[in-house]
């Protein structure tokens, strides 16, 4: 899995990005990171404040506080083991970050002449795709090359009719040969999201499409089948929805209402539903610190029920079917993104939640602990920031912020709050 891109798309966040950098509050934005860091995707070794007690080799490798990652960053795309940071204002050029990079000036062989122009781009372990108004260009990260390995020339489109990338004119680009798969015309493709091995799509007319690998019920159609043809998510079908995500075996959309759906592998509680992976890890944690160290979890059996009494606990594995989330019931989902394993959603009142696998610190909470329940990242309501957008890599997140006077100003709450039914 570690090859693979996880891309979220979603047309109105880029938007909003787009026009915060063209007004004067655009020096404001700010872009933290947190989680895997490995390779210093996240922030170099010499920036990371060593704790006490704790080894440099861990701290080099898990990145548990949210840090600042640069300055004059515009958007982030991020793989397992590299970031790419997007700078479009002006002529526009893209930086790399982690694996094969010296540092985030090093763009293992692509210049920023060479980038110069670029809208936006994703990023996988083994290629960087740029997309220019009139063309997209696949470069090779295993080689230092000065050419792109794959190119194709597009007809450069008018901004009322551009569609988000990865989605070009008639199809839409993938992160490794042979790059461009066709989409047929009359699914009049809006957005798309590359998943570890499947493809969800969103329409022009909010309606739902997957397909690929379906062995854990990632692509919503209520079996463990795959699916080879774009194949309509059918229980989402008469809800208008506005935006989709994927992650490395599960599936996420936004209604226009500001709703949000999951589906698809649960193992990690990355759908926000009861996790029996989490419950059990959770037991002999407890266990270790009670100091049993060799009993087993089983004994510690869930309380007994009262006479007269059912008591069932409810774990979910796989949802072969989208299932409604209520991450917060006072706001709407503005915009969702997922990682591998996790899952990270931004409010229109401008809070970060996160849950699923949290192993390295990509969760937020400065913890290393998962959790099966949507949780608010406290680090950004305590520092007086409004996330406006969240973008997470396999195995950490990213997440785009403005002061809070600012967004005051650039995003009204008026309508931003759920109506009661």
């Amino acid at each position: 899995m570690r090859n693979t891109s996880w891309c979220r798309v979603d047309e109105r966040s880029v938007s909003r990005v787009t026009a915060l950098r063209r007004s004067k509050a655009v020096v404001q934005m700010r872009w933290f990171g947190f989680g895997f860091n490995a390779f210093g995707q996240i922030c170099v070794q010499q920036e990371l404040v060593k704790g006490e007690g704790r080894s440099e080799a861990a701290e080099e490798v898990k990145v548990i506080n949210p840090t600042e990652v640069s300055d004059h960053v515009d958007r982030i795309r991020a793989s397992w083991s590299r970031r790419a940071s997007l700078h479009v204002d002006g002529d526009g050029c893209v930086c790399l970050a982690g694996s094969g990079t010296l540092d985030s000036n090093d763009c293992h062989g692509i210049s920023t002449v060479e980038s110069r122009g670029c809208e936006d781009a994703f990023i996988s372990e083994s290629h960087l795709t740029l997309a220019f108004p009139d063309r997209i260009e696949c470069w090779d990260l295993q080689k230092k090359e000065k050419t792109p390995s794959w190119s194709m020339e597009i007809k450069p489109q008018s901004e009322g009719s551009a569609v988000a990338f990865p989605l070009v004119p008639g199809g839409y680009i993938t992160s490794k040969p042979p790059f461009y798969c066709p989409l047929s015309p009359h699914l009049k493709a809006k957005s798309l999201a590359l998943g570890g091995e499947h493809v969800i799509l969103l329409t022009a007319a909010g309606a739902v499409y997957t397909w690929g690998l379906g062995s854990h019920g990632q692509l919503g159609h209520g079996g463990l089948t795959s699916e080879e043809e774009p194949r309509a998510v059918e229980a989402l079908w008469g809800m208008q929805m506005r935006s989709v995500a994927s992650g490395g075996w599960h599936s996420v959309c936004i209604s226009d209402g500001g709703d949000l759906y999951v589906w698809g592998w649960n193992e990690s509680g990355q759908l926000g539903l009861p996790s029996r992976g989490l419950m059990k890890a959770s037991q002999e944690k407890s266990s270790q610190l009670a100091g049993e160290f060799h009993q087993d979890v089983s004994i510690f059996p869930s309380k007994e029920p009262q006479e007269g009494e059912k008591h069932e606990e409810v774990f979910i594995s796989i949802q072969a079917f989208p299932a409604l989330l209520d991450v917060t019931p006072s706001c709407e989902i503005r915009t969702v993104s997922c990682g591998s394993r996790h899952t990270a959603a931004v409010t229109t009142t401008g809070d970060l939640y996160t849950w699923g696998w949290g192993e390295y610190g990509q969760l937020g909470h400065q913890t290393l602990t998962s959790s099966d329940e949507p949780q608010r990242v406290e680090f950004f309501r305590v520092e007086q920031m409004h996330v406006v957008d969240v973008v997470c890599g396999a195995w950490n997140t990213f997440a785009a912020v403005v002061k809070e006077e600012v967004a005051s100003l650039k995003f009204p709450q008026n309508h931003s709050e759920k109506h009661a039914p």
